[in-house]
Order: C-alpha cells, then sequence, then structure tokens
C-alpha cells in the first residue's frame, strides 16, 4: 500500500536539507520512489533522515559507509541515480 500524500509531502520536506546538493540528492531520490514507497521504505528513508548533514554526505559521497543495510541500499540508489555508483 503506497504511503498517503500527507506523509510523503512531510518526507519531501525534510529533504531539505539546507544544501543545494543533498536537497537534490535526497529529493531527487524520493521524487523517484515515493510514489511506489511502501510502508517498511518510508520507515527506512525516514530514519535516514533523522542523520546529520555531514555523515549524510559522507555516505553519499563514498567517504563512509551507513550501519544498517537497509540504509545502504538507500544510499547506494542515490549515489547510481547521481552517477557516483562505480
Amino acid at each position: 500500500m503506497p504511503v498517503p500524500p500527507a506523509r510523503l509531502k512531510r518526507l519531501q520536506w525534510r529533504c531539505r536539507r539546507g544544501t543545494r546538493e543533498l536537497d537534490a540528492l535526497l529529493g531527487g531520490w524520493l521524487q523517484d520512489h515515493g510514489a511506489s514507497m511502501d510502508e517498511a521504505h518510508f520507515a527506512t528513508f525516514d530514519a535516514l533522515l533523522e542523520r546529520q548533514d555531514p555523515e549524510l554526505w559522507d555516505w553519499l559521497m563514498g567517504n563512509a559507509e551507513p550501519p544498517r543495510a537497509d540504509w545502504r541500499e538507500i544510499v547506494d540508489e542515490i549515489r547510481l541515480r547521481a552517477g557516483f555508483a562505480p
């Protein structure tokens, strides 16, 4: 079952991090996947967005790896979408 539109808008707002780069990476991924997200995927992305910007940036740039496998999957998808993945 897809995530209700109001909850999806909340995630869209949370993707606005204050830097264009993070906004584009996170918001772009959400734009591509938001409509098809189930509750589990929503919860995973929501939890990922709880992390601090420098930590997210390091993960997305490949300088560090997220501690959770489900976060790594999303980070890898974002990196691939942005052309960063090998």
